[in-house]
């Protein structure tokens, strides 16, 4: 039988990202948000006993798969060469910088900046979905602090225990 308190949260954290992003896609108008909401969900842990250092090394993570991207899609314009430069980049940094567990994070953001319909210049979609990758990153850190911070802890809890003076 699953830890029903653990499943709880971890649906909440989900649908939380999920109501987060529709909202402030609506409110700032912007119609290409399933990038972002991706980047939350990868973000987001169903474990809450080390979440918060998980959502930083996927965000880490992250990082690297769309700077790889964008790397390769400076470097050359041929999606097949662009996509397997940047997975092989991905991985490549995600191991030097002790990044193995998170490494299907960056490969998602890789994939995610590399495949891109072109816009006016090459770059400029690529840079859109950089930026929704941040977003969905840092929307699930906020989130990941919010189930996980002290507060919620001992809210769910009871109170804490007063210190004796």
């Amino acid at each position: 039988m699953p830890n029903i308190k653990k499943l709880l949260v971890y649906m909440a954290k989900c649908v939380a990202g999920v109501l987060l992003v529709f909202l402030l896609a609506h409110l700032i108008n912007y119609k290409d948000y399933i990038w972002c909401m991706i980047s939350v969900m990868l973000v987001l842990s169903p474990d809450g006993t080390d979440a918060v250092t998980l959502a930083m090394s996927r965000i880490k993570a992250n990082l690297v798969g769309a700077a790889a991207g964008l790397i390769m899609l400076i470097v050359h314009p041929s999606t097949i060469v662009m996509v397997s430069g940047a997975i092989a980049i991905t991985v490549a940094a995600c191991t030097f910088l002790q990044l193995e567990a998170s490494a299907r994070s960056a490969l998602a953001a890789a994939i995610i900046v590399t495949l891109h319909e072109a816009g006016i210049h090459v770059w400029d979609t690529a840079l859109e979905r950089i930026i929704a990758v941040l977003a969905g990153c840092v929307l699930g850190l906020v989130i990941t602090f919010v189930f996980h911070s002290r507060f919620t802890r001992h809210s769910a809890e009871g109170p804490p225990p007063q210190q004796e003076a």
